[in-house]
């Protein structure tokens, strides 16, 4: 099966050097557009901001606030929304209802670029949402984040086997090691799902310090993205947006070597 590339704005992720990701996690409105101004000049290839760090996320007309000042603030930089639950890392929570309409009016307000929508949510209410952000244009990242219990590699594979039954634009899942060969795992998990099954791009993160390879190897193995910082982590084990962007170059020259 061939993976087709997703377009955002003048990016396209899933072909390519992995693109890199940067994320914002300020608390205040001060502190996320510090974050976002600081991205000019760096290695960043679009931007997650993690609403979830945000104090004022409870009220909507904060949010939106935060959004307008980001896309002014981003230029053309592709923005994807993301409020990671407590569950799956995230720093607050919301009841599930509030989560679905803070999504809802995201998809609506026509700032963001990408969303993020998190497969535990459960099947019904992943396709809502999932239709809800393709109706508004945007493009859809169904995630999941396994901090405990790690899967096997089939595991992991009918997870994003999954996430593309649901539609989504890109599949995105990382764990969180507790030994070195769950890295190993996850990284061959990526590479069976992206050479034999999946019709889209992915994320294959293993998190962490004992999982930082796998945010500088992805391409060998099938993974689009990968994460890096420009001021602050979203996620432990995450490198130094620029540095990230000189070992992608050079894994991206040698496997050219290879072919």
């Amino acid at each position: 099966m061939t993976v087709k590339p997703v377009k955002v704005r003048n990016l396209t992720i899933g072909e390519g050097i992995p693109k890199i990701c940067v994320p914002l996690v300020g608390e205040s409105k001060e502190q996320i557009l510090e974050e976002a101004q600081a991205l000019s000049g760096t290695s960043a290839d679009f931007v997650e901001w993690r609403a979830d760090c945000f104090a004022g996320v409870s009220d909507m007309e904060q949010v939106k606030e935060v959004l307008k000042m980001l896309r002014t603030e981003l230029n053309d930089l592709p923005l994807l929304f993301t409020f990671r639950t407590a569950s799956e890392g995230g720093k607050s929570r919301l009841e599930p209802e509030a989560h679905t309409a803070l999504l809802e009016e995201v998809v609506q307000a026509g700032c963001a670029d990408l969303v993020d929508i998190e497969l535990m949510f459960g099947k019904d209410r992943v396709k809502k949402l999932v239709a809800a952000a393709h109706n508004a244009g945007l493009k859809v990242i169904i995630s999941n984040h396994i901090l405990k219990d790690m899967p096997s590699k089939s595991g992991l594979i009918q997870k994003m086997f999954e996430m593309q039954e649901l539609n989504a634009d890109i599949l995105k899942i990382a764990v969180l090691p507790q030994m070195r060969k769950d890295v190993i795992t996850l990284l061959a998990a990526v590479e069976e799902m992206n050479t034999k099954y999946a019709s889209r791009p992915i994320i294959g993160i293993a998190m962490a310090e004992m999982g930082s390879v796998s945010r500088l190897c992805g391409e060998a193995f099938g993974s689009a993205v990968t994460f890096g910082v420009v001021k602050n982590a979203s996620a432990p084990g995450q490198i130094e947006a620029d540095a990230l962007s000189v070992v992608l170059h050079t894994v991206h020259k040698t496997l050219i070597k290879e072919k």
